[in-house]
């Protein structure tokens, strides 16, 4: 059962990058992709009767527990903005390795400010991840190999944030349960949205997508934080049921889904995702995720 429910999160969390990567293609082409922010937050923000209503005891933790939730959903959103915009211009099965560098930098950021160990199988993991990024941020061509330079930036700012947000968690030590941390948190991406629509270019380019196809965006964007809802629930179970580190260790397996999927997409339905099926790229991709794969696994293994 437990095992079911750890391989729930890494297959849910593949659907909705694939998920981001058609909502980015479909819909942002001339568009700036912090407007599908405002619709995720719109979906968080419409969530939270449910989550009060599932959870009543939301507002019982200490002012600064809900402070360092709600500032998490904020630097969450941030990161998911870097995110957006690497995926805009490059397959999906490229960008989602990179999100593994998250493990690498919540270690670096312990090591710094919470002083916590980095041991052999760390520091190995570590370059084992950096090795697999690299690989994967070279682009090949008749002419010559050109580096990547945009996308790894806007990744290096999506996992660093995201790393940030959970250091600070850990700093203040918040261990209110699930549904109250997702209610704070999506709080707080209820928050960044507003700031968004602060600026009056998004807010222009919100209202004329929302015009010409308000059910597409928002129901696909709902959907995709539902799928992302039950990928969090079912690890945190898992890990319930058996032991944290191998919880996580299958989590990792992200990347393998994200590049099987996207494999399918462009065999069978090439017009909901691009997937570059020659020889070469498809054994560069999967050396590069199967590195950084192993190097989760080694650092979360203390």
């Amino acid at each position: 059962m437990w095992l079911l429910l750890a391989f729930l999160g890494p297959i849910s969390w593949a659907v909705s990058t694939h998920i981001d990567k058609y909502l980015v293609d479909r819909y942002f082409q001339d568009s700036d992709t912090a407007v599908l922010m405002l619709f995720t937050a719109l979906t968080g923000v419409a969530l939270l009767p449910l989550i009060w209503w599932i959870e009543p005891a939301i507002l019982k933790p200490a002012p600064g527990a809900i402070a360092v939730m709600t500032v998490s959903g904020v630097l969450y959103m941030g990161a998911m903005l870097f995110y957006l915009r690497a995926i805009q211009s490059e397959e999906a099965s490229v960008v989602a390795p990179l999100f593994q560098a998250s493990t690498l930098f919540t270690f670096l950021l312990g090591y710094l400010f919470l002083h916590e160990r980095l041991g052999p199988s760390q520091l190995l993991g570590g370059g084992l991840i950096v090795s697999g990024a690299l690989g994967l941020s070279f682009q090949g061509g008749t002419k010559a190999r050109r580096f990547k330079t945009r996308l790894v930036l806007l990744m290096l700012a999506a996992t660093f944030v995201l790393a940030l947000s959970t250091v600070l968690f850990k700093f203040f030590a918040v261990r209110d349960d699930f549904w109250t941390t997702t209610f704070w948190t999506f709080v707080g991406e209820g928050l960044f949205g507003a700031a968004l629509l602060c600026r009056p270019g998004y807010r222009r380019q919100f209202a004329d997508l929302f015009r010409r196809s308000p059910g597409a965006v928002a129901g696909i964007n709902a959907a995709n934080e539902l799928i992302n809802l039950g990928a969090g629930l079912g690890v945190r179970y898992a890990a319930l049921l058996a032991p944290v580190a191998l919880v996580s260790a299958i989590s990792s397996t992200t990347t393998f889904f994200v590049f099987a999927f996207g494999i399918l997409l462009a065999l069978f339905f090439p017009r909901l995702g691009r997937e570059d099926l020659s020889t070469r790229n498809l054994m560069k991709k999967g050396a590069g995720a199967l590195l950084i794969a192993a190097g989760v696994v080694l650092i979360e293994t203390y």
